[in-house]
Formats: structure tokens, sequence, C-alpha cells
């Protein structure tokens, strides 16, 4: 065992964010923590490494080797990439390294904190504070080649992109992680390029430590995760299997419960139906006294959770003719580099394009130059009739100033207000979030208002750049379900494989300065991968008499011990059945290739 929750309870003034909550992260464990946004997944990884203190409850920590990928790391400003890559300390690791030692020289111990648990967050900084080794950086550096950004070694990290500097992070993070414990990502896949995520997802299933991850990327957790943890209304629940398991089991867990909320609901009506009509008959009789009193004794059912409907329809415009978009030898040049050159691009009414590629490669570059916001040469036409509409990557058409009440009101009129509104209840944008200004909202929140200005206009051709950056699982089903049944024509950009798998017709690869269009999905596009394992947490079993796996070839010997992973467990259910294995007590990690 690394670290415990047991029964733990943290607020932040009126506000609960856990309420006795329990978890166990062991040895070579692969978690995920899902949950909506705001419901405090943060705070609970903030814990889980000793940086925040439960107001009550029980916190063990057993190891001061974990190492931590914010989902928003900080940097001096003005330092180089190589400077961050070999820097010690930050200085909230310095602040708290004073706080500890003056505990430890007055010899008080502060309520809800152990002796242990002191020294062992004292060692961990002090681990920290004692500099990064020559061999830790060079690793760093390996995997920034990886990543394709070592050039920008020597450059400032506030001269990078957003992509770029969740690089810089999380190639030393993973330098880091080669001697810990528990690596712990909080969302390590935003900002990165598909081509980055596969190589993190490959990177994690050879990682010898446990990983606890926080991310909305279904794809990515299928990969690198064999339980989850659900963080919901201060609640923490644990379910065994990958994310797409996780949804199988919740889904039967929340129908399960509303058949049992509607069968008490119905026998309680019953019992109070009966002991009326005792009543009425027997009106000089106590005998429905008795009823009542059995109703009472009985056990209220709790009804399932009732999501807010996230079902959307977007309002589409008349069509605009079979042609929306042609480019023919198309050139953009910028600060004195050519992003690329004699690019042909063809979109036509009603289809749906996601384009994918590597960072830099120009993606948005290309969009900005078919809406006409940035100079290219060559030939663009764009159908008079496409009434366009643009979802930025950094929400820069919003004015921060304004609420988002009053960024609709300026920007919509008549019933698209009204539709805009709607689709801020969807998309759990309270009333009070609703009037704070644009700027003092979260990515996800920032996001949310921008998709509910678009989607409620009359539009027929949507140019959408990763929009679903920073929103929960939950909201990206509903854009999903959304763009899925949109009937108009739109081009995403997009990293996330999902929603270029669930909702594009078509998919291009920009890359090199060379546009590639596939009619299909992206796994299509891609093919199967060479190497591309998968991990699940296995049963353990022991060899009673021999026998060989036909399937694959394999001679089992007595007193053997075999790994059966859940997605095998037909292979050898011949076995199973005629007493040829015996369940041992325990499961361990197995990797497998797809």
């Amino acid at each position: 065992m690394l670290v415990r929750l047991e029964g733990v309870s943290k607020a932040f003034g009126p506000k609960d964010v856990l309420k006795n909550a329990s978890m166990q992260i062991n040895d070579n464990d692969r978690i995920a923590l899902v949950g909506p946004n705001g419901a405090g997944k943060t705070t609970l990884l903030k814990m889980l490494t000793g940086d925040l203190r439960p107001d009550s409850g029980e916190l063990t920590i057993r190891t001061n080797k974990i190492v931590y990928l914010a989902q928003f790391p900080s940097f001096e400003p003005g330092t180089t990439v190589n400077e961050t890559l070999a820097k010690g300390p930050t200085s909230e690791d310095q602040k708290r390294m004073e706080e500890l030692e003056a505990i430890m020289t007055s010899g008080e111990l502060p309520r809800g904190m152990d002796w242990n648990d002191i020294s062992l967050e004292y060692a961990r900084l002090q681990e920290n504070a004692g500099g990064r080794s020559v061999s830790d950086a060079e690793r760093a550096l390996e995997h920034l080649r990886t990543f394709g950004i070592e050039d920008r070694a020597g450059g400032r990290v506030d001269e990078l992109s957003g992509g770029e500097k969740t690089k810089v992070m999380l190639a030393k993070v993973l330098a880091q992680a080669e001697k810990a414990d528990l690596l712990i990502l909080d969302e390590p896949t935003n900002h990165l390029d598909i081509d980055a995520v596969e190589w993190l997802e490959d990177h994690l299933l050879g990682f010898r430590g446990a990983v606890l991850i926080v991310s909305h990327d279904r794809y990515f957790l299928d990969r690198t995760v064999t339980q989850v943890y659900e963080l919901e209304n201060t609640k923490l629940k644990h379910y065994g299997g990958n994310y797409s398991q996780f949804v199988d089991k919740k889904a039967l867990e929340l129908e399960r419960q509303r058949k049992e909320f509607e069968k008490n609901v119905r026998e309680r009506d019953r019992q109070a139906k009966i002991a009326d009509e005792q009543h009425r008959a027997l009106w000089f009789s106590s005998t429905h006294k008795t009823r009542l009193k059995m109703l009472e004794r009985m056990e209220v059912k709790e009804a399932p959770d009732k999501k807010r409907d996230l079902t959307i329809d977007i309002a589409t415009a008349q069509k605009s003719g079979k042609n929306v978009v042609i480019g023919r030898k198309l050139k953009v040049k910028l600060g004195g580099r050519t992003i690329f050159e004699d690019l042909d691009i063809d979109i036509d009414n009603g289809q749906k394009i996601g384009l994918f590629g590597p960072n830099g490669a120009g993606k948005t570059t290309l969009i900005k130059a078919i809406l006409g916001e940035i100079p290219s040469r060559g030939e663009l036409w764009v159908a008079p009739g496409a009434r366009i509409g643009y979802f930025a990557q950094g929400h820069d058409l919003m004015d921060p100033k304004l609420t988002a009440l009053e960024q609709i009101n300026k920007s919509l009129e008549g019933d698209a207000r009204a539709r805009a509104r709607a689709f801020l209840y969807r998309f759990l944008i309270t009333q009070k979030d609703a009037e704070r200004p644009i700027s003092t909202l979260s990515g996800g929140e920032r996001a949310r208002v921008g998709l509910a200005l678009l989607l409620s206009m009359d539009l027929n051709f949507l140019v959408l750049d990763e929009p679903t950056n920073y929103l929960d699982l939950m909201a990206k089903h509903a854009v999903e379900m959304a763009l899925a049944d949109y009937g108009g024509t739109f081009i995403i950009v997009t990293h996330d494989r999902y929603l270029l798998d669930s909702v594009c017709s078509e998919v291009a690869e920009l890359r090199d300065g060379e546009l590639t269009m596939f009619k299909g999905s992206y796994s299509q596009y891609k093919g199967t991968r060479a190497g591309r394992d998968v991990v699940e947490e296995a049963d353990v079993y022991k060899v009673i008499s021999g026998f060989t796996d036909w399937t694959s070839r394999t001679k089992y010997g007595t007193g053997d011990k075999v790994l059966i992973a859940p997605s095998e467990k037909e292979n050898f259910q011949w076995a199973l059945d005629n007493g040829k294995l015996r369940k041992m007590p325990g499961k361990e990690r197995k990797i497998l290739k797809k």
C-alpha cells in the first residue's frame, strides 16, 4: 500500500468537496479518477501528494517517491526550457518545507497530522530540493526529442505554445518518475497532439510504479487504467475495469437504482392506499394506524441522480449549395516561415471533416486562411451562401469583461438568445456562474459558454478549433451527439480520437505541409498500429493438471502460474471447466497485444 484515504472529508468554507471518502493506491495500480468539472478531483490529488490535509478522516502516505504533473503547471518568468528541466523546488515547496521545519522545531503536532506523515512529506520535499541529476535532465531532453521540440530547449518557456509547455513539463515529470513509486497525472493529454498521446500511452504501459490519471480522453483511459474512481457530489466510488467498462457498469447501476426506486414508490403508495381505505371503511377503528406505522418503517430508496438533459439540437440554416470551400495551391507564410504551400482542399455541403496532425503543423493557420483571417496565396473560394460559425481554441471571440449572459445579449438576437440560455443550463452553467465575468470562469466553463453562443446561431458551416478541450466527459458526449445529428457542414480541428471516430465522416491529416484526406474514421485511417498494447487486471491461476492452449500453442505444466485477463478468459474456459486451473488470491497487471 502506497497511499490510503479512509473516511476523509474536506470542505472549503460552506462548500463540501469530499464526504467520508475512502481510497487505496497499491504498488503497480493503474487508476483513473473521473468526475464532472469542479467536482474536486484536483483537491483530492493534492491530498494524495500530501499538499493538502483532510478536515477529518485518516490519510496515510507510505512513500516519499510521488511525482505529480499539475493540470496548469507554473513556470518562472524569463526562464529557459533547460533551466526549467534542471529546476529544483518550487516556491510552494520551499514554503511548505519551512512550515514543516517550524512544526518539527516546536514539537507541537497539528490536529489531523502525525509525525510519520510529516517526516515522509519533508523527506520528499528535501529529495526534490536536492536538484535534478544530469542523467535526469538528459532523460528529460530525450523525451523532448521524442516530442519533436528539442530545438526549443535553449529558448524561453514563455515563448512556447500551450502544447509545447505541456510537453516540457511532461518530459520533466516522466524523467523524475523513473525513480517514483507513484505517478500522478492531471490532464496530461491537454494540448498534446495525437502522436504524443499515443507515445505517452505506450510509455505508461511500461512504467513499473503505480499511476493515477485524471483525463477526459476516453481512448487514453481505456489503454492505461484497470480501475476507475468516480468523484461526484462529494462521494467517491470505486469500479473495476477501464473507462468503457466503468460506463457500462454505471449505466447498469443507475438502471437498477431506478427500478428499485420505482418499486419502492409503488409499494409505499400501495400501503398508503390500503391505510386510507381501512380508515374510510372502519373510521371508528385504529386499524389503519398500524398500517401507517408499517409505512413509516419501510425503507425509503434514494432516487437515481437525474442529470440535466445535455441532449442538444443545433439549428441549421439553409444549405449553401454543393461546394462550400474550394482551395487550390494555397500557400501561407508567417514570420518568414512557410507553413504550407501547394495545398488543395475541397469541402462539400454536408461533409463532416476531422482535421488532425502534429502541433505546429498549421491546422489553425489553415482554417484561419479559409475564414480570411490571415492572408494566403493561391485560389480560395468560399460559397457566398455559407453562414460560418467559428469556435476559436482560445475563446478569444468573447469579451472577458462581460458575463456569459451579457455576451449572449450582445452577440445574439430574438430566439437565439433563448436557445443560448437553454444551452448554458444544459451545459451545467449555473445562474451564479452566468453572471460572473467570463475572465473568472474556468477553461471548461469558457468553452461551454462559447459553444452555447455558436450552437444557438442559424449557421450551415461550423469551423471548430479544439471544441472539446477542458470539457468533462458528460459535456463532451453532449457535443458529440449534437454534431453527429447536425445537418450542416463542419470542419473540426481536434486531437480527440474518440471525437474523430464518432462524428466525422472523413478525416484529414496535415503533416509536413501536406494534407491527406480519407473517407472514414480516424481508426480506419490509421489501421491497427504494431505494438499497440493494452493493460488489464488479470486473475492469478495455478495449473493443477498440465494442458495445451491450442489458440496460442502454449504448453502449461503442473504448478505453473497463469495470468488470465477478462478479455482472454474464453480461451481458457475449457481448462477452467475441466479443473485444469485453480484460482489463487489477488490480481496482477498484464499487458496484452491488440
